[in-house]
């Protein structure tokens, strides 16, 4: 009877033994040198990142100076036209949505796309036929992945890879006019750079030529026909993508280069911790063969 409540106790303790976790295996000296290579090399890729951005950027905000007088010669135009008294009505709204292709800059795609859905969402949209226009790549899979991916009409690519043109913006504004997409009012949505470590999401607006011809002080000029009033609102288009991608074009830099920045720390931390651990872990091989040497020494 005792060697069965052994051999069920033995079975007992071998069944507890099998649901025990393992302890993770420790990496190597190898593995370690290896990895602290790898990030070392990565730190060395942000570092030249970093230094590029930080060349780029100040081109950028010189561009993005000149570009401000577009959007504020825009402001002009509507404030002193009145063109938000228009007795025109606005019902279809039309977003422009800029930013670039690239990445490995942070949330500065994110940070207007999240803009844009939340105006169309709980805004101005609500309620009214909704075009979005994207430019670049990257706001282009935002938008296309949430709610209003529907409401994508156009979309444009090969943006920010140099510093924007007018005639770039000019392009942009023909492309949409001749895709022929109906407006009352138009949104560019871009990152307005605030200082060289924060940005944050803006909107340009602009009011279509019917609503230009018929505010109050743009009708006491007398101007027969719309073809002034077409004009001004393509130019105005043009004028207030050109500041857009232009000022987004300087966040973006910024951005970037305040990610490389913080990506080197990162990988110089880690290569740090890592060093450590390798040094312990040599330091325990050299003591353990040091014990060896003594052990076998002693036993002859």
């Amino acid at each position: 009877m005792s060697a069965v409540f052994g051999r069920a106790a033995l079975r007992q303790v071998a069944g507890a033994r099998s649901f025990s976790s393992s302890p993770a295996p420790q990496a190597t000296l190898r593995e370690l040198e290896m990895r602290i290579k790898s990030v070392g090399n990565i730190g060395k890729i942000t570092k030249s990142m970093k230094m590029v951005a930080a060349s780029r950027l100040a081109r950028a905000q010189n561009s993005m100076k000149y570009a401000k007088a577009y959007g504020a010669a825009n402001n002009a135009v509507f404030e002193q036209s009145e063109a938000a008294k228009s007795e025109a009505k606005v019902e279809k709204i039309l977003y422009i949505v800029t930013s670039s292709d690239r990445g490995l800059c942070g949330g500065i795609h994110s940070s207007v796309a999240k803009a844009a859905k939340k105006d169309i969402e709980q805004g101005e949209g609500v309620g009214k036929e909704v075009t979005i226009v994207a430019l670049g790549d990257k706001p282009k899979q935002q938008l296309v992945r949430g709610s209003v991916g529907n409401d994508v009409a156009l979309s444009f690519n090969q943006i920010g890879r140099a510093v924007p043109t007018f005639n770039d913006a000019l392009a942009i504004a023909d492309k949409i006019e001749s895709e022929g997409i109906n407006f009352d009012k138009i949104k560019v949505v871009y990152n307005k750079f605030v200082t060289v470590i924060s940005y944050e999401a803006a909107f340009i607006e602009i009011y279509s030529n019917k609503a230009l011809a018929a505010s109050p002080s743009f009708a006491a000029y007398e101007v027969e026909g719309d073809e002034l009033s077409g004009d001004l609102a393509s130019f105005s288009m043009a004028n207030a993508i050109y500041a857009g991608l232009v000022e987004g074009y300087a966040s973006e830099i910024s951005a970037r280069r305040n990610a490389m920045e913080n990506a080197s720390k990162n990988a110089e931390e880690m290569i740090s911790k890592l060093q450590m651990s390798f040094n312990r872990m040599r330091q325990a091989a050299i003591t353990n063969e040091l014990v060896d040497i003594i052990t076998g020494a002693s036993a002859l």
